[in-house]
């Protein structure tokens, strides 16, 4: 059986998914993304990554501002697919358009389901210091991420690992799952398991998060700035500017939280202390502590902020 598919997804993420079923010889009818949005200094109209695959690959592409608007879901009625693939769309589906396909929609979701629903769950489980995580396709019901799942694949999380490493290896994983779930799904043979426990939510970072507060365990700082890192990168301010941290090392120190404790950027922490290894001044582009070191001498007892 050859499966009708329209994809639906617009970041990095969820381009390798689009790939994966294109180069395993789905007929993918209809790429749905979100609409050019205003990016860079310029604010100039940009395409979303999967917008600009699709186009590359000669697939039609639609970019509806709302699923909420009934001709929407008209022209999704009328292409007669068999399933919709999901991959961080960014839009909330109405049940008439979860209904549409005559097997339904089926959603990528990152993480172990029922822990870290919602927006941003690659991000919070760094943040949270979970040691693993996990891709999963689920079937796509009203609620925020509480269909059952249908596959599910464990991918652990590295010491070093930030939202963009991971984030990064879990598309990749993820994307493999797609045409083992639509062979199931073409015999007949996809079983739902019902998720499990008590769920946590992922909910979309917030700005005010980014800033940093040293009077935390050097251990949970670290993670929280993995998570946040590539974007939208914690900071905190040196002599009143801006620094983003990048990337940093638990260490041994002591000292009043955001003390300098050495001429390497030792940082004390509320336990602990955090060796700075990769930051961004503001309006520069981000480099290694020794680059940035070489640049501006940053003296023992200086108190970030």
């Amino acid at each position: 059986m050859t499966l009708n598919i329209v994809f639906m997804g617009t970041p990095d993420f969820a381009v390798p998914s689009l790939a994966e079923l294109l180069s395993n010889g789905f007929n993918v009818v209809r790429v749905y993304t979100q609409p050019p949005r205003k990016s860079g200094r310029g604010q100039k109209l940009a395409k979303s990554p999967v917008h600009q695959f699709a186009e590359l690959m000669g697939v039609p592409v639609e970019t509806p501002e709302s699923f909420r608007k009934p001709s929407v879901i008209d022209d999704l009625e009328a292409l007669n697919v068999d399933v919709a693939c999901v991959v961080a769309y960014g839009q909330i589906l109405p049940q008439r358009a979860l209904d549409a396909p005559k097997e339904g929609c089926l959603n990528l979701h990152g993480s172990l389901l029922p822990r870290w629903r919602g927006a941003a769950p690659i991000q919070r489980a760094i943040m949270s210091g979970d040691e693993k995580t996990g891709v999963q396709i689920i079937q796509m019901a009203k609620g925020l991420d509480t269909g059952d799942i249908l596959l599910s694949e464990t991918v652990p999380i590295q010491p070093t690992d930030t939202a963009g490493t991971l984030s990064e290896r879990m598309s990749r994983t993820g994307a493999g799952l797609w045409p083992r779930a639509l062979a199931a799904l073409s015999r007949g043979g996809l079983t739902p398991t019902p998720q499990e426990g008590e769920p946590t939510y992922a909910h979309k970072i917030d700005k005010a998060e980014a800033r940093l507060n040293w009077t935390r365990p050097a251990k949970t700082l670290d993670c929280h700035i993995r998570g946040l890192a590539p974007f939208p990168g914690a900071w905190c301010e040196m002599d009143g500017e801006r620094l983003k941290i990048h990337l940093a090392e638990p260490s041994q120190g002591d000292g009043k939280p955001g003390e300098v404790l050495n001429d390497a950027l030792l940082i004390a922490c509320g336990d602990g202390a955090l060796r700075l290894k990769t930051v961004q001044p503001a309006g520069k582009p981000k480099m290694s502590a020794e680059d940035f070191l070489r640049g501006t001498p940053v003296g023992k007892g200086t108190i970030l902020t």
